[in-house]
């Protein structure tokens, strides 16, 4: 007689649950894992995040001397989050922030509890004000598996060649995936870059599971939105980061399309009063407003969600882009490299044709998905669009240096290629004059 199918479910659970809710074999650690910086938006400040199995105290201890005590301490605290898999698992996020930090001096912290600490890393603090020259890794779809580009830019993040990381949407595929597992090993997996510099976050849409639960509650970004949008002052460039997810899954809210937009639209007024002091503007968001990928995506719609608005009318992003001036538009979700010529409702605005990105007449589109991930990646369409400028399939990411407050310099970088800059491109707009485009 052979027992129900209900039986052996009941006894593949218990079995399950036996082999340990947190995953990990013997009893749940203390010990802190999955170490990352951001930076709160405070000048002098950073927030350091990391997550632990059983509830502990909060604590960075740091110092300026690589060895030796670290003699100043900031505490924080912890919130749990169960993830919405079937074996709800448990962790414990840890959110400690330092401030009254010295503008680009390097400290050395370590973070946890009596109970466990991890072992120590290193950061720089980021200087304060707007003259000074950032430099960023920029990139999105980077996954726990196949994750091609992230060796090289470890190296690079080691020998100090960044100030910041922007991760332009779409983690580990997906980090709800294997009850949240492939989230703790992708957190795992960035450690090295993220523990040492700003790893700055918007969602894309491989973070939508539990209504981006996962994704709010890894990452500590500035603002009270979640993480969901947000902006920051670096150097002389005004940073916004935005979800364009909130166009697509329309279930878990409209109203946060409406809530968004009118936020960005504040933000970008604010912006535009600022730009004596921070003369560029900055956007970045997960799925771009146009691409020339041989796949249905929405960037390949002549009227896209993310450029024309939900039923080609409402929120659209474009216009209100091009109302207050923004001057680079930083995408991903395409696992290529594409630079678009400057560009506004289809139609190139090159500020010559000797030097199409000395004055643009429109914003700059830099699309950089192809950092690695298990869907490898994408094709481009057979014959480029007139509006498309450069197209690379191959993995890499992006190298942006905010030199000053007229010059933006773009690199992108191909793994494949040895580390070869395969395309290189400078963004140069005078202070003096209005910088909108209107």
């Amino acid at each position: 007689m052979h027992p129900l199918p209900g039986y052996w479910s009941c006894c593949c659970l218990l079995l399950l649950f036996s082999l340990g809710v947190q995953g990990s074999p013997g009893a749940p650690s203390a010990a802190p894992e999955q170490v990352h910086l951001s930076y709160p938006g405070e000048p002098g400040s950073m927030t350091v995040t990391w997550t632990t199995w059983v509830p502990t105290r909060s604590e960075v201890q740091f110092g300026l001397q690589p060895s030796g005590p670290l003699p100043l301490r900031a505490q924080g605290t912890f919130v749990p989050f169960v993830d919405g898999g079937i074996l709800r698992r448990k962790l414990y996020i840890h959110r400690v922030t330092l401030r009254k930090l010295l503008p680009g001096v390097q400290y050395v912290y370590r973070c946890g509890s009596a109970q466990g600490w991890s072992r120590r890393f290193r950061f720089r603090a980021l200087k304060n004000g707007a003259h000074w020259s950032p430099r960023l890794a920029v990139f999105g779809d980077l996954g726990a598996d196949n994750p091609k580009a992230f060796p090289r830019l470890r190296r690079d993040t080691q020998q100090g060649m960044y100030d910041a990381v922007l991760h332009v949407g779409d983690f580990a595929y997906n980090m709800d995936q294997d009850n949240a597992r492939v989230g703790d090993r992708f957190m795992r997996l960035i450690e090295p870059v993220a523990a040492s510099l700003p790893y700055m976050t918007c969602p894309g849409n491989h973070e939508e599971r539990y209504n981006f639960s996962n994704y709010k509650a890894r990452f500590s970004m500035p603002g009270d939105n979640e993480g969901l949008w947000y902006s920051w002052d670096l150097g002389p460039a005004h940073i916004i980061s935005f979800s364009t997810e909130v166009y697509f899954f329309l279930h878990y809210g409209r109203h946060l399309v409406q809530r968004q937009f009118r936020w960005l639209e504040r933000d970008l007024q604010k912006a535009n009063k600022n730009r004596a002091a921070r003369p560029w503007i900055i956007t970045m968001g997960h799925r771009p407003m146009y691409c020339s990928n041989a796949d249905l995506d929405d960037c390949t719609r002549y009227e896209s969600k993310v450029r024309k608005g939900l039923q080609g009318k409402l929120y659209g992003l474009e216009d209100l882009f091009y109302k207050y001036g923004v001057d680079l538009q930083l995408w991903a979700h395409e696992h290529s490299y594409e630079r678009l010529w400057p560009i506004y409702n289809y139609q190139v605005f090159n500020g010559s044709g000797e030097m199409p990105y000395t004055n643009p007449r429109g914003p700059v589109h830099i699309i950089t998905g192809s950092a690695g991930c298990e869907e490898r990646l994408t094709p481009f369409a057979v014959f480029p669009r007139p509006w498309s400028a450069v197209r690379v399939k191959e993995y890499g990411y992006t190298r942006l240096h905010i030199l000053n407050g007229t010059h933006i310099h773009i690199q992108q970088v191909s793994d494949d290629q040895d580390g070869k800059i395969v395309d290189d491109v400078w963004v140069v707009r005078p202070l003096f004059g209005r910088r909108m485009y209107l």
